[in-house]
Formats: C-alpha cells, sequence, structure tokens
C-alpha cells in the first residue's frame, strides 16, 4: 500500500516536472508561467532545473510582465542565465508582442492616431526605456516604414531633427508622424514632448516635410499631440491622420 502511493506520488511529481509533456497531452493554455519559461530556457543548472530556475526569474519584481520587459544585459546577471538563456527569453517576448500586434505594412494607409497606437503599442508598452520612431509617409501618406530616431533614458529622449528628417529626405518621404513611449505607463505629453513636437513641426515646415502627428504610446492608452494643438494644421492631402470616431 505505502510503496503504491510512493509511485503515484513519483508520477506526479515527474508530471509536474515535465512541462513539456504537459504542454503536447493538454495545449499550452494549461501551463503555469513558470512551465512555460523553462520550456524557453530549455535547461537548468547542475543545482537547479529549468522549472526552479524559470520560479526564480518570476519572483522578479512585476513577475512575467517585469520579466518581458527585462534587457538581456539584466538577465545575465541572474545566476543560471547565461546569453543564449537571455536572448532566448526576449525573443520569446518580442515573438509575442509582434502576433498581438496589428503591424502596419508598407502601402497602409494612416488615417487617424488610432492607426498609430494599435500598430505601436505591443513593441512600446513594456520597453524599459523610452524610444522615438518616425513613420515615413508617401504623398497619400501611405506607409514607407518605420524608423527608429533615439533611444533615451527611463525619463527622457533627445531628439535632433537631422536624426528625424535624415531618413524622410533620402527615402524620400512626403510627409512623416512621430511617435514615441512613456515607460511611466501615463501618455500624458510631458513638457519636453511639446517642446520637441513644436521643434520638429518647425523644421518640418522648413523641409516641405510636414509633421502630421505626434503619438505618444503608454500602457494607458495614447496621446495625439496634433489634437492636443501642438502642431499646426495638416496640409489639405488625402486620407490624413484623424481620429475615428
Amino acid at each position: 500500500m505505502a510503496r503504491s502511493s510512493t509511485v503515484r506520488d513519483s508520477h506526479a511529481i515527474r508530471t509536474v516536472d515535465r512541462p513539456r509533456e504537459r504542454l503536447v497531452a493538454q495545449g499550452a493554455e494549461a501551463l503555469a508561467d513558470a512551465e512555460l519559461i523553462a520550456l524557453v530556457l530549455r535547461t537548468g543548472t547542475a543545482a537547479q532545473p529549468a522549472i526552479e530556475l524559470a520560479r526564480q526569474l518570476l519572483a522578479r519584481p512585476s513577475g512575467l510582465r517585469g520579466l518581458s520587459r527585462a534587457l538581456p544585459a539584466e538577465l545575465r546577471t541572474e545566476p543560471g542565465v547565461g546569453d543564449a538563456k537571455a536572448a532566448a527569453l526576449v525573443a520569446s517576448f518580442e515573438i509575442g508582442r509582434r502576433v498581438a500586434g496589428h503591424r502596419l505594412q508598407p502601402g497602409d494607409a494612416i488615417r487617424s492616431a488610432a492607426d498609430v497606437h494599435r500598430h505601436f503599442y505591443p513593441q512600446l508598452r513594456d520597453a524599459p526605456r523610452e524610444r522615438f520612431l518616425v513613420l515615413l509617409l508617401d504623398g497619400r501618406h501611405r506607409v514607407i516604414r518605420p524608423v527608429v530616431a533615439s533611444e533615451g533614458t527611463l525619463t527622457a529622449s533627445l531628439v535632433h531633427p537631422r536624426e528625424v528628417f535624415a531618413p524622410a529626405l533620402k527615402e524620400p518621404a512626403a510627409a512623416i508622424v512621430l511617435v514615441h513611449n512613456h515607460p511611466s505607463g501615463d501618455p500624458t505629453p510631458s513638457r519636453e514632448d511639446r517642446e520637441v513636437t513644436a521643434r520638429l513641426g518647425a523644421a518640418g515646415e522648413l523641409l516641405g516635410i510636414p509633421v502630421l502627428d505626434h503619438v505618444v504610446v503608454a500602457e494607458q492608452g495614447f496621446v495625439s499631440l496634433r489634437e492636443e494643438g501642438d502642431l499646426p494644421p495638416p496640409p489639405r492631402r488625402p486620407e490624413l491622420p484623424v481620429r475615428e470616431p
């Protein structure tokens, strides 16, 4: 009787500690966060199995969400996590963000700030640092491509007009939309955001490449600085970026 109980307990332990088999038998949705992370890690260490290493990582501040925001250099400071494991984790979270997002494709028309938000929200909502991007558009306000102009600190991103307009002049683009994130989660524009918008808007007028909008993306939503009155009315062209009701 005791032996039978021991066998059952041993089987239960093996089942719990084998997330790959559970995934095949029950589906990925049946796995706990630690089991999914263990599958990404693939192996643990001599002293710690993969599932325990996964639990260690999830004990970081903000749990799974915090882990998804971590940079490779941060992950490598965790005991048992080297370059390969850090890269695998960062790549897996990036894949998830791309699948979740509405990816703008070259030729897609930008009709509203909401279009911009839908595209950039998955990749910017959890970014640990501020990123400033420029969305290059053709004469009908269709997407050419996005360009990263600057990566800043947690509180500010310094942007110079040459980093913003050099790609636009090279393409050449007929107009641009500015996009950046607030790692704090609050999309409310800062004084610096408004100053940068005014400076780049004026530069765009001189170069003949209008800044149609500046969209601040954050966990709690987004703000269009054109709708806030920080940019002049855009030129009358087809498919202007105005928020849909």
